[in-house]
């Protein structure tokens, strides 16, 4: 280090006093000035960068500007403080619906095989009564079949009236979907991004489920046997999107793309809308009225032949043909009772059922969304058409080729085979 030595001398009284210091060397001066104009080319690059990134930055500000300013911190914990109040509520239901599932189940067991133990006695009575002459014994063993004929006549009616196979389905399908009631509640809360809007949605669905599939039995049980198949409803109802007129709205621009939508995508979905209408939709309406038709009949044809045995065996010992009745109608009506509650029948209606609704509800999630006019405010176009696909058990290219295969087929005036679901 180089220094500058400065002395000074002072004299006095013979006595010299030297002083110094030392300055530090300054660094040289780098000159970043460019020797040469800057190029044209070199200018429209940085240009070009520029253009791309600094929205970007500005965009990202916004949105978590946006976010901080849109729910204040007291706000902000109210909100999830009620959402959580909720989510204890569907956690509650949760368990309410797993536990009276299991029990609706027993029932059905239970009832089944009490039920036919009680039909077979009696059968087995009467056919001893029609062979053991005439007396006490007799007497007794036709009031005995009787009682049991008329036992089981009243506890079969009472059990096709409220289907308990049919409950147990109920169950099982509304913890499922208090189950992913509760998924989406706790991401909602882990992504911490909930509105009171989300909060008020939230509890209307746990309503709606409530109505959808009633715990109690006496007063909201749903219609076990109904005039005509009618698909779930287990969602709320929501306003009626405002209806686009884009045909004669001539400021869309071809290849428009807005939140993840585009012209080709809408069409993809109305084309798979089409499929799901023709051929998912008809056929499970066809099976529901089918499954539903055999069901009354079933629930009708089981306490009719008990009450004809247990008149039949009042008659026994007067000739063969009083003998020959309430012996064969016991054994129809056990043979009966056992394809509609062994086969769980009932259940099998309300699976029909809780899939008709399936469809219903994709439906309308589709009509809200290409009927909404203003773009921003649909679900994201490329995470719709996501969970479209997996919904019905396709992969993106799967779901795409089914909607060619639609529009080709419209435009040919023929029908596609495929059913728009491959999961049921």
């Amino acid at each position: 280090m180089a220094s500058l030595h400065v002395s000074s001398v002072l004299s006095s009284s013979g006595t010299i006093i030297k002083s110094s210091f030392h300055v530090p060397k300054l660094p040289k001066i780098i000159s970043i000035a460019p020797r040469t104009r800057p190029s044209r080319k070199l200018f429209e690059e940085l240009n070009g960068q520029l253009t791309h990134t600094i929205p970007i930055i500005i965009q990202q500000n916004d949105f978590h500007s946006s976010n901080k300013s849109s729910l204040s911190p007291s706000s902000k914990t109210k909100t999830i403080t009620q959402l959580y109040a909720v989510l204890e509520s569907v956690s509650d239901r949760i368990e309410m619906h797993q536990n009276i599932a299991q029990q609706r189940d027993n029932w059905n067991t239970l009832l089944l095989n009490s039920i036919n133990m009680i039909t077979l006695t009696a059968s087995a009575m009467a056919g001893i009564a029609a062979i053991s002459g005439s007396g006490a014994s007799l007497l007794a063993l036709k009031l005995s079949s009787a009682l049991l004929f008329s036992a089981s006549t009243g506890m079969l009616v009472i059990m096709n009236k409220i289907q308990p196979s049919q409950l147990a389905e109920e169950q099982r399908n509304a913890t499922r979907l208090f189950k992913q009631l509760k998924s989406h509640i706790e991401t909602t809360i882990a992504l911490g991004n909930p509105t009171d809007k989300y909060v008020k949605n939230t509890i209307k669905k746990v309503l709606a489920l409530d109505r959808a599939y009633p715990l109690p039995l006496l007063g909201v049980m749903i219609e076990k046997f109904p005039q005509k198949y009618e698909p779930a409803n287990w969602w709320p109802a929501k306003n009626s999107p405002r209806r686009s007129n884009r045909q004669n709205n001539e400021t869309k621009e071809k290849g428009w793309k807005k939140n993840g939508w585009n012209e080709g995508l809408e069409s993809e979905v109305k084309d798979v809308l089409e499929v799901m209408k023709r051929k998912d939709m008809e056929d499970y309406e066809r099976l529901g009225n089918l499954v539903l038709k055999v069901n009354k009949t079933l629930a009708i044809a089981g306490p009719l032949l008990t009450g004809i045995a247990a008149v039949g065996s009042t008659f026994v010992g007067q000739g063969s043909w009083t003998s020959i009745v309430p012996v064969m109608a016991g054994a129809l009506a056990t043979a009966v009772n056992s394809f509609e509650h062994g086969g769980q029948v009932g259940m099998v209606s309300e699976m029909y059922r809780n899939c008709g609704g399936f469809f219903q509800m994709m439906e309308n999630s589709i009509q809200e969304n290409i009927l909404e006019e203003d773009e921003e405010q649909r679900e994201n176009g490329e995470l719709f058409e996501i969970k479209l696909a997996l919904k019905l058990g396709r992969s993106l290219s799967q779901l795409r080729d089914l909607g060619t295969k639609s529009a080709y087929s419209r435009v040919e005036g023929t029908k596609v085979d495929e059913f728009a679901s491959k999961l049921f």
